[in-house]
């Protein structure tokens, strides 16, 4: 699909290995595996350039926040990557996929919404630092708008 000549290398300096849990925020520089499990979030140190790559076996029950990923296994959260997305053939997310350049192999699954985020943009829309001081931006709005909202007339039964 894309050329892997262009895509920076970062080194892996964390391995997660087979058999072993993480409980709790993993925060690392430059690169990261995951053959494990890890629960909590996935960030790099104070939002620096950072990759990580995740094998089938790898499962992270958190969010993560990285500059690009490679996924093959499972992401039970909000994955936002600042350049790159790649989900291979076995890759799972349940939650949202935020990404400037996505690539995806046939069978990869998301279960949540895919939101292209122009290149410098920042977080997720709805989480501003205005709405986090209490104020409503724009993006915040429509984002509400498109949250079903469950209201005790939007139900089928009896019908």
């Amino acid at each position: 699909m894309f050329s892997r000549q262009n895509r920076s290398k970062k080194e892996i300096r964390t391995l997660v290995g087979v058999g072993t849990r993480v409980n709790g925020d993993l925060i690392f520089t430059d690169g990261l595996h995951v053959d494990g499990l890890v629960h909590g979030n996935v960030s790099t140190e104070d939002g620096l350039p950072g990759s990580l790559s995740v094998s089938e076996e790898g499962i992270i029950e958190g969010d993560v926040n990285v500059s690009e990923v490679v996924l093959n296994g499972t992401v039970k959260g909000n994955l936002e990557a600042q350049e790159r997305v790649e989900l291979g053939s076995t890759a799972k997310v349940i939650g949202n996929v935020v990404y400037d350049l996505i690539e995806m192999a046939s069978g990869a699954e998301v279960n949540g919404k895919l939101i292209h985020r122009a290149p410098g943009a920042m977080g997720l829309p709805g989480k501003s630092t205005a709405s986090a001081k209490g104020k409503k931006t724009k993006a915040d709005k429509e984002a509400a708008e498109d949250s079903p909202e469950d209201s005790p007339g939007d139900s089928l039964e009896g019908s």
